[in-house]
C-alpha cells in the first residue's frame, strides 16, 4: 500500500466524520442556509442547466472538433501576435449571449484547441460582460455612458488578468509555444463557411432560448416582441440546425427527421400537460437526446463531436454544482421573489 495515498483517505474520512459530528443542526441560521442551498440548487437546475449549459457544451464541442486548429492558433495561439490574440479574445464574446457559467465550456474548448492561456482567460473574463445583450440592456437602463464604461472596463481588465495568468504560467506557455512551432496542421475537412454556419446556428438557439423577460412595465416594442415569440424564433433556428445536420454533417435525413418529429411532439405534449416555465425543458432534453443519438452513429467526426461535448460536461458540471452549493450555503438564494439568507 502507498502510505501517502492511504493517509489522504484517512484524512478525508476524519474530515467528513468531524463535519457530521459537529454539524450545528440546532442553529436556525444553519437550517436557513441549508434551505437556501437546496433552493438555489433547484432553481439553477431548472433555469440554467438544460437551456443554457447543455447547448453550450455542444457549442464547445463544435469548437473542439470542427473548428480548424489552424484558425485557433492563428488568432489565439501561443505564437500569435499578443496584441491580435488579446484583442480578438477580449471582444469575441460580443456575439455570444452567455453567462459566467455558460462561458466555461467555450473557454475550455479554445484552450484545448491550442489557444494560449492568456487570451483564453481574457475571453473567459470578458465574454459574459460584453455580450451584445448585456451591453444594450446596460445602456438602456443605466445610460449610454455606463454601457460604454462596461465595455471598456471589461476589455481592459480581461487583457490585464489574461496577461497576469500568462505571466504566472510562463513556463507552461513557453513549452506550448515550442510545441506549436513544429506542429503539422491537418487539412480542413470542410469549408470554413459551413463550420461557421453550424456554429452560429447553435449560438442563436442558445441566445433566443434564454431570452429574458422584459420588465413588467414594458408590454410592447422589439424586446417584448422577441420574448413573446422566442420559442417560435428558436424553432426557426432549430430548422436551420436540421439543415446543417443533413447537408453539412451528412447525417441521414430520416434519422434527423425522426429526432425532429420527436422534439415537436414532446413540445406539444409538454405545453399541454406541464405548462409554465418548465414546459420548454422537455423538448430541449428530447432534442439533445436525439442529437446525441444520431451523431453517435457511423461518422467518426460527428461521433467525436458528441464525445467532446460529454468530456466538457464531465469536467465542468461537478465544479459548477459544487460552486452553486457553496454559494447557496454562504450567500443565500436570491431569485424572483425568493430571498433566503445564507450562513
Amino acid at each position: 500500500m502507498e502510505a501517502k495515498k492511504e493517509f489522504k483517505i484517512l484524512l478525508w474520512i476524519i474530515f467528513f466524520f468531524a463535519l457530521a459530528f459537529f454539524m450545528p443542526i440546532d442553529s436556525a441560521s444553519f437550517r436557513t442556509a441549508v434551505d437556501a442551498t437546496l433552493d438555489l440548487t433547484k432553481w439553477y437546475a431548472q433555469e440554467h442547466l438544460v437551456l443554457c449549459l447543455l447547448p453550450a457544451f455542444f457549442i464547445a464541442g463544435v469548437i473542439a472538433v470542427f473548428v480548424s486548429q489552424g484558425a485557433v492558433l492563428k488568432y489565439f495561439g501561443a505564437n500569435a501576435k499578443k496584441w491580435l490574440a488579446y484583442t480578438v479574445a477580449s471582444v469575441s464574446g460580443t456575439i455570444l449571449a452567455v453567462c459566467s457559467c455558460t462561458i466555461l465550456p467555450l473557454f475550455s474548448s479554445i484552450h484545448k484547441r491550442g489557444a494560449g492561456l492568456g487570451p483564453a482567460v481574457a475571453f473567459l473574463y470578458s465574454g459574459p460582460a460584453i455580450n451584445i445583450l448585456a451591453i444594450v440592456l446596460t445602456a438602456r437602463i443605466l445610460g449610454f455612458e455606463m454601457g460604454v464604461a462596461r465595455v471598456i472596463g471589461a476589455v481592459t481588465f480581461a487583457v490585464v488578468i489574461g496577461s497576469i495568468m500568462s505571466l504566472i504560467y510562463r513556463k507552461e506557455e513557453k513549452v506550448k509555444r515550442e510545441e506549436q512551432m513544429n506542429i503539422q496542421l491537418p487539412p480542413e475537412s470542410r469549408p470554413m463557411w459551413q463550420t461557421s454556419f453550424h456554429f452560429f446556428i447553435l449560438v442563436l438557439i442558445l441566445v433566443f432560448a434564454n431570452w429574458g423577460k422584459p420588465s413588467s412595465d414594458e408590454t410592447s416594442g422589439l424586446w417584448f416582441f422577441i420574448w413573446s415569440n422566442k420559442w417560435y424564433i428558436t424553432s426557426i433556428f432549430g430548422l436551420g440546425l436540421v439543415y446543417s445536420l443533413i447537408k453539412i454533417l451528412n447525417i441521414k435525413w430520416w434519422w434527423v427527421a425522426t429526432a425532429t418529429i420527436a422534439t415537436a411532439i414532446s413540445a406539444i405534449l409538454s405545453s399541454t400537460y406541464i405548462g409554465g416555465s418548465l414546459s420548454p425543458l422537455v423538448p430541449m432534453l428530447v432534442a439533445i437526446t436525439g442529437l446525441s443519438i444520431i451523431t453517435l452513429q457511423k461518422d467518426d467526426e460527428n461521433k467525436e463531436w458528441t464525445l467532446a461535448t460529454w468530456d466538457f460536461a464531465k469536467q465542468i458540471l461537478p465544479m459548477l454544482a459544487l460552486g452553486v452549493i457553496v454559494a447557496g450555503f454562504l450567500l443565500g438564494s436570491t431569485h424572483g421573489d425568493t430571498n433566503i439568507p445564507g450562513i
